[in-house]
């Protein structure tokens, strides 16, 4: 409702300041107009005057007569006239004399030839030089428009009704279309309240898809989408979760129930100890996946990142499987060689790209029957290429679309252990790099995965 009347208050001043900026002009033009033509009315009566008694010698006693005898005597023109000595040669209404003349004003008249001017009571006064046989004169004459002022005034009020009802109009009109306007948003509010956690499958209307309220129905749809998918993968994320760390802990708690169900030698014990340590370094494997997992699903703006060169951060990778696992043999090729280090160097985040590459050289040496991997690093003018390539039982094709989901382990899962995060938690780390991955694998022969980079 606050936003309805907001518009319609903005709609309705700025049709009044409108309408207001154009009644101001008619007003103004109008009364310029009027002033204009009354000194002009004014210099004529006054010329017709003189003409009177200069042309056609009617005597002054009769101009007077005629002038105080008028019906409108108040409003009618008075009209006096001198030489330029500043002798008076005839004047309407000596006893009156609204205009007073002095020197100086008769001095000024014949300096400039014309001057106009007011007097208290909206007196207009035009003063002019006229010239008739050869001879000199100045005419004054002083009279209220009452005629053009009254029209002026009716024109005022005409106006400040007019512009009254029109903003009453608009104001209206203004709430009319406001709430017509609004209506979308308001089926789209009432809708997105219908939305909750439990039904993220609704969605709103999204209209004609052409205009504002089209587009913010489509992000928000949009938005609801992914939502949906987090949720979904939230939901198969706990569940997930749940069954990996059930399975060792189940194990763990057995074989303790086990051990301690009856008194046992010290060998026994010792290989109770081994099974319950092999389940914790499988707790301890997921739980660092799924920290490392975690990071890789920041806000790229809180990771920080840095220019790296890869091929030192393979010989990192390289060492730190080795370390772990001494049985694993990895060779690094370069397939050609580079000139300057921006060729092999990326803008990224060491830590997580060294995650993705472990778990990249690990996964070739674990499926392995040679336990190696064999990685290669090419570039071209805008990327860095690199393959990890194992000679083990390969992917088959119908699984090669499911390994990287989160916790999906394929067929070969018996050949070695796993968790089935570590190639989801790869792909997410090299897309965050804006970079790619892709996997071909014949069953059998063995298994590559390419990953490329922009350089810098």
């Amino acid at each position: 409702m606050q936003i309805r009347t907001k518009l319609t208050l903005l709609f309705t001043a700025l049709v009044a300041a409108l309408l207001v900026t154009f009644a101001m002009t008619v007003y103004f033009t109008s009364s310029e107009n009027r002033e204009e033509e009354y000194f002009k009315r004014l210099k004529q009566q006054a010329a017709s005057k003189a003409n009177l008694l200069l042309d056609t010698k009617v005597s002054p006693q009769v101009l007077q007569l005629i002038y105080k005898n008028s019906p409108n005597a108040l409003f009618q023109e008075e009209v006096a006239i001198y030489d330029t000595a500043f002798n008076l040669l005839y004047h309407d209404a000596v006893n009156i004399d609204r205009v007073k003349e002095t020197k100086q004003m008769i001095d000024t008249i014949v300096s400039n030839k014309e001057i106009d001017f007011y007097l208290p009571g909206m007196v207009q006064v035009i003063g002019f030089y006229y010239e008739h046989d050869g001879k000199h004169y100045v005419i004054t004459a002083a009279a209220i428009d009452e005629y053009g002022l009254k029209k002026l005034a009716d024109l005022r009020s005409t106006i400040f009704i007019a512009l009254a009802i029109a903003i009453i109009i608009t104001f209206f009109a203004g709430l009319f279309l406001a709430k017509k306007s609004l209506q979308p948003v308001t089926t789209l509010l009432n809708k997105m309240k219908k939305i909750t956690a439990t039904n993220l499958d609704l969605r709103v209307d999204e209209g004609n898809k052409k205009d504002e309220i089209a587009a913010l129905a489509i992000t928000f749809n949009e938005m609801l989408d992914r939502l949906e998918h987090s949720f979904d993968a939230q939901k198969q994320f706990v569940s997930n979760i749940s069954h990996e760390l059930r399975t060792p802990l189940t194990a763990m708690s057995t074989e303790m129930q086990l051990v301690t169900s009856r008194e046992r030698n010290a060998e026994e014990y010792k290989q109770a100890l081994i099974h319950a340590i092999a389940d914790t370094q499988k707790l301890i494997r997921l739980s660092n996946s799924l920290l490392n997992f975690a990071k890789a699903n920041y806000d790229q703006s809180e990771i920080a990142f840095k220019n790296i060169r890869l091929d030192e951060l393979l010989l990192d990778a390289r060492m730190e499987v080795l370390h772990n696992q001494p049985l694993y043999k990895i060779d690094i090729l370069f397939a050609q060689e580079f000139d300057h280090d921006h060729f092999i160097s990326v803008h990224g985040n060491e830590y997580l790209l060294k995650v993705a590459f472990i778990n990249l050289m690990e996964n070739g040496c674990k499926f392995s029957s040679d336990k190696t991997s064999t990685v290669t690093i090419s570039y071209n003018d805008t990327t860095i290429t690199i393959g990890f390539a194992d000679r083990g039982a390969g992917i088959a094709q119908e699984e090669l679309q499911h390994i990287f989901t989160p916790f999906y382990r394929g067929s070969n899962k018996t050949i070695a252990d796993g968790n089935g995060i570590g190639l989801s938690l790869t792909r997410r780390i090299i897309e965050l790099h804006k970079g790619t991955i892709n996997v071909t694998s014949q069953e059998g022969s063995g298994t590559t995965f390419t990953v490329a980079f922009p350089h810098l």
